[in-house]
């Protein structure tokens, strides 16, 4: 199925190329995402047991709505208007988090769907101050969607945890897809304010450490990063698989800064068992 919502840095593009490179036989296997975002890969899988997380309280309080009250979530957000005011007025809402779980989830979808180019972006303050989008009638919510996404969550632990969490949890055969935020190809093109914090190369350390604690436990993983030298300094002592695709992606916040970017590929898949 597709995700519910729009990500910066989503994966919808090579979800194929992605999908290529982990084990064939999934079924039965136990399926982990640590940064899951939009989740398009997990989407596309439909995994029967395992995990998600993510740093970002909101999206994970989202995914748990969307798992344990989908019809509630659905009236809610039915009732919200593609309005210019509406839109300032709910982004207030949001800003004062004192709206329960399933508002907090609705107001998201909302925010998501009719923001400026469908970003999720906070200030120091960790306010959202995405701006109003200018969209042809846009659909906030898809009832069906929500309730197929619902069946597929029930089966799935959804944390909100440091992403180091799923070394837990994985287990031998087990399924591992690392999307982290990516180390910036240039100055200009990091976008990790989607929470406090941001992602730095201390970071992408100990997500190289990860990996390879991961592939100890025999769990079969892929990651995505960018094609910078600092990550291939990271992994070619490793006898991991480094692969790069030449993508369109987003290496700013700004639609016109769309330019083609070089993404790559980690994988220890066939390395274990």
């Amino acid at each position: 199925m597709r995700p519910l919502l729009k990500w910066a840095g989503g994966k919808a593009s090579l979800v194929k190329a992605i999908r290529a490179l982990l084990p064939g036989d999934l079924e039965g296997r136990g399926y982990h995402e640590p940064f899951v975002g939009g989740g398009a890969v997990f989407f596309s899988i439909e995994p029967t047991s395992g995990s998600i997380n993510d740093v970002n309280p909101r999206l994970m309080n989202f995914y748990r709505v969307v798992r344990d009250h989908p019809e509630e979530l659905i009236e809610v957000a039915l009732g919200y208007r593609y309005d210019e005011g509406e839109y300032y007025r709910l982004r207030d809402r949001f800003n004062s988090r004192e709206a329960n779980d399933v508002e907090d989830a609705a107001i998201l979808i909302y925010l998501n769907k009719t923001g400026y180019n469908g970003l999720y972006r906070v200030n120091a303050s960790g306010e959202f101050n995405v701006p109003f989008g200018t969209y042809r009638s846009p659909t906030i919510i898809h009832p069906a969607r929500i309730h197929r996404a619902s069946e597929v969550l029930r089966r799935i632990d959804v944390l909100n945890e440091d992403f180091t969490y799923v070394e837990r949890l994985a287990e031998e055969r087990d399924v591992c897809y690392l999307d982290p935020p990516y180390h910036p190809a240039s100055r200009t093109a990091s976008f990790t304010d989607y929470a406090a914090g941001g992602f730095g190369e201390g970071d992408q350390e100990r997500l190289r450490d990860l990996c390879l604690r991961l592939d100890d436990k025999g769990v079969a993983f892929v990651q995505s990063n960018s094609d910078t030298g600092f990550v291939r300094e990271l992994y070619s002592p490793t006898r991991f698989s480094l692969i790069s695709l030449r993508t369109s992606r987003m290496l700013s916040s700004k639609v016109s800064s769309r330019a083609r970017g070089y993404d790559l590929l980690i994988t220890n898949h066939g390395q274990t068992r």
